[in-house]
């Protein structure tokens, strides 16, 4: 390959990064570009102000999306069709995501686990051989994907679904 042609390809792929990270920062999308003042004027004059971009709601700390999350287990501990659809709730297992999508809502995401209970009995053996405990077993635990949004005002839960096996079984909508 010549060196002009080299030179060529370089300065194709340079204006080519560059063109895109100015149309990534004309949609408001990339915070880690700051363009020159020359080529925030052309945008101006194309018709993107400054001002019209969209600025992102209020940021949501750990403590309020614990106490979100909080409600959305007690919302799921209380319904009855919840109970007897996916079973209870017996344990958060880890927070996927929070934030606030929309202002005064706040919006949860933790995966959890559900037990149905069951007539199945385990002969468990009790200690120092003193014979076999009569619990009943269940049905097995059953981890679900909830995925909820929460008025900030009020504390009441306006959406939750559960999506059973991480995704990939049916979806429970809870009635709100």
């Amino acid at each position: 390959m010549s060196k002009d042609r080299r030179s060529q390809a370089t300065m194709t792929r340079r204006s080519l990064v560059l063109l895109f990270a100015i149309a990534l920062s004309a949609l408001g999308r990339c915070t880690a570009f700051v363009p020159s003042p020359a080529i925030t004027a052309r945008r101006c004059a194309g018709g993107f102000s400054p001002s019209s971009t969209t600025s992102l709601s209020a940021q949501v700390t750990q403590k309020e999306a614990q106490g979100g999350i909080d409600k959305v287990v007690q919302a799921l501990r209380r319904d009855r069709s919840a109970k007897t659809e996916l079973g209870n709730l017996t344990k958060v297992n880890n927070v996927l995501g929070f934030g606030s999508p929309k202002p005064n809502e706040l919006a949860v995401r933790f995966n959890a686990s559900f037990q149905k209970g069951g007539m199945g009995r385990m002969a468990k053996a009790m200690p120092f051989g003193l014979g076999q405990t009569n619990e009943s077993e269940g049905r097995g635990t059953m981890v679900g994907q909830v995925k909820a949004s929460i008025d900030i005002s009020t504390g009441k839960v306006i959406s939750c679904s559960v999506f059973r096996d991480l995704g990939y079984g049916r979806a429970y909508e809870m009635k709100c």
